[in-house]
């Protein structure tokens, strides 16, 4: 049964408004597309510094639109012009939100603004680890009567917290502790994700159903960008410890000490709880010859150095998904990457899979790629692989809330 409307939280969007986007809000943002492509009532809901913002189809469309670069964020007005520890791009952001509003409302007011505005039988999605809080979830459960649908993308806090700021972790489990109790629907992005979530939340109890769809590669066109010269190998992904770029930079010191070593180009701003590898990487002699640091580059311009490259070297240490060598692999580029059981599910054979203890493995695979005829990997690798789709996975989901 279809829901009387739906409830995209885009809590996620509106705080990273104007930053470079992860992963996940990648995800957040292609629900929002297509929930507008859509026939079906829409609206969306964000948590501000001063409450809650409502909005319907045509604030969402706004949104979108200041999101995408479409239409320019607004002036700062007064309630934001007063706030303290805010960036400037924030209030701009907050204050467009209050002016796209179909209502907004202070915090204890949330369950009475959602059951004045939304029809009965309306469905909640969150697909974004944000604004999961019981105040959330209380309102649209049982102030506004709505089934709760939350997409998991990992639960890597929980299984790698060495990787993650101290406090994650916690925060991390009581979250999930709370969509157990609360969500009817859990959406997970893979097989892997699913099992992983499943053992976690049996230990506190019954686990809410869940379905698994997985997320639609976004290859974006090209856009033209000069930035390495042949030949050269391209990672992508916010430079953590998880994604383990010290590999590749112990990898590319070994290679430097010979007369045909490649450039590495690292697509990715600077994350948390790494920085003995970044005071390494600061200080070697390769950064800005043999190693680009390319952190702000738009999807297009990394689909084009992918597209010129040998390849896309990928050894993070745990991933619930990992679109980066998905799309890599959909364009035809040679992938290298852990062998982890997500890439296995979804990639199949299509990569070389190197474990990350083995160096050598490492080393071979690169030299034998600069080697490699470029044009007939691509298109061996294109020909045995389609990618999931957006189309697909919306089937899916929405079929279910």
């Amino acid at each position: 049964m279809q829901p009387a409307a739906r409830l995209l939280d885009v809590t996620r969007l509106a705080r990273r408004a104007g930053r470079v986007l992860t992963g996940v809000d990648r995800v957040e943002l292609a629900y929002l597309r297509a929930l507008l492509d859509r026939a079906e009532p829409v609206f969306g809901l964000t948590r501000t510094r001063l409450g809650y913002v409502l909005l319907d189809r045509q604030g969402l469309s706004g949104f979108s639109q200041r999101l995408t670069g479409a239409v320019d964020w607004g002036a700062t007005d007064r309630l934001s012009a007063v706030m303290r520890g805010m960036e400037e791009q924030q209030k701009r952001v907050e204050s467009d939100l209050r002016r796209l509003a179909l209502a907004r409302c202070l915090p204890p007011r949330l369950a009475r603004m959602l059951a004045t505005h939304l029809p009965k039988g309306s469905a909640y999605l969150n697909v974004g680890h944000s604004n999961l809080t019981d105040r959330v979830l209380f309102a649209v459960k049982h102030g506004a009567g709505m089934r709760i649908a939350v997409m998991i993308h990992d639960t890597i806090p929980l299984d790698f917290p060495q990787t993650q700021r101290p406090e994650t972790k916690g925060a991390f489990r009581e979250m999930l502790k709370r969509v157990r109790a609360k969500a009817d629907l859990i959406l997970c992005n893979s097989d892997q994700t699913r099992a992983d979530v499943v053992r976690h939340m049996q230990a506190w109890g019954s686990v809410p159903d869940q379905l698994v769809a997985h997320l639609g590669a976004d290859l974006a066109q090209g856009e033209p960008v000069s930035v390495a010269t042949a030949p050269y190998f391209v990672t992508v992904g916010t430079i953590e410890p998880r994604k383990n770029h010290a590999l590749l930079l112990e990898l590319w010191e070994e290679m430097a000490k010979g007369a045909d070593c490649p450039q590495l180009v690292i697509c990715g701003a600077r994350g948390w709880r790494n920085e003995a590898f970044l005071a390494r990487l600061d200080a070697s002699p390769l950064l800005g010859d043999r190693i680009l640091e390319c952190p702000d580059l738009t999807d297009g311009q990394i689909t084009a150095l992918l597209q010129g490259s040998c390849g896309l070297l990928f050894p993070s240490l745990a991933e619930g998904y990992g679109l980066p060598p998905i799309e890599a692999a959909a364009l035809g580029v040679p992938v290298v990457c852990n062998d982890l059981p997500v890439y296995r599910e979804i990639l199949g054979d299509i990569p070389v899979y190197a474990g990350i203890e083995d160096r050598y493995l490492w080393l071979r695979t690169i030299r034998g790629m600069m080697q490699a005829p470029r044009a007939d990997g691509q298109t061996d690798a294109a020909q045995r692989f389609t990618p999931p789709t957006w189309q697909q996975h919306f089937n899916a989901v929405l079929r279910l809330t």
